[in-house]
């Protein structure tokens, strides 16, 4: 029986963490939410300028993506607590559109049906935020609702354990430089974030 998996926000996190699951055995992807029409996702899925091409057959259909002859449902929720992840089985959902990332906003996804939600980012309040091979040893099997933490700290957190654990971290410093992202304009303009 494989572990079903639905992810809210099929962009750069989301559109990764599927090509990943795409070759795992006992790991399917049955569901995706997102605002963008199936067709489009498909494209950005086959043809990624960061990743390069998806080797694989990728089409659309009016509401579905369909890779090597498998279909994933696309839907297109602002609230997730209106997808119907009950119905697909959903064990855990991907919440990687970068809004949901509090326990409260993240529940939406639990009263629609799904098992278990991993934020693909630093989450606020009473959550277990976990990076594998540092301290993914505090997880005990009843969180329903975890953060997998930011890019850099998955970057800093493997190379600073293995310091610490080896010669000790009295303190630190570190600075990081980070790619651009689809929220940053390429001209001079007026920015949300200030």
């Amino acid at each position: 029986m494989s572990v079903k998996v639905a992810i809210n926000g099929f962009g750069r996190i989301g559109r990764l963490v599927y090509r990943q699951i795409h070759n795992m055995e006992g790991i399917d992807v049955v569901a995706i939410n997102d605002l963008t029409s199936p067709a489009v996702l498909a494209h950005l899925l086959k043809y990624d300028s960061a990743q390069g091409r998806f080797n694989e057959d990728v089409k659309a259909t009016e509401n579905a993506i369909v890779v090597n002859g498998d279909e994933i449902k696309i839907y297109a929720q602002k609230d997730p607590a209106q997808i119907p992840w009950g119905d697909h089985g959903v064990d855990v959902v991907i919440e990687s559109t970068g809004f949901f990332t509090d326990k409260a906003k993240a529940e939406a996804h639990l009263k629609a049906g799904a098992k278990r939600v991993v934020i693909s980012a630093p989450a606020t309040g009473d959550l277990k935020t976990v990076v594998f091979n540092v301290n993914h040893e505090i997880l005990d099997g009843s969180e329903t609702i975890i953060s997998c933490a930011s890019c850099t700290t998955n970057c800093l957190a493997p190379m600073a354990k293995v310091l610490n654990d080896s010669f000790g971290i009295v303190n630190g410093l570190m600075t990081t430089i980070h790619a651009y992202t689809n929220d940053q304009n390429t001209l001079d303009a007026p920015h949300p974030k200030g």
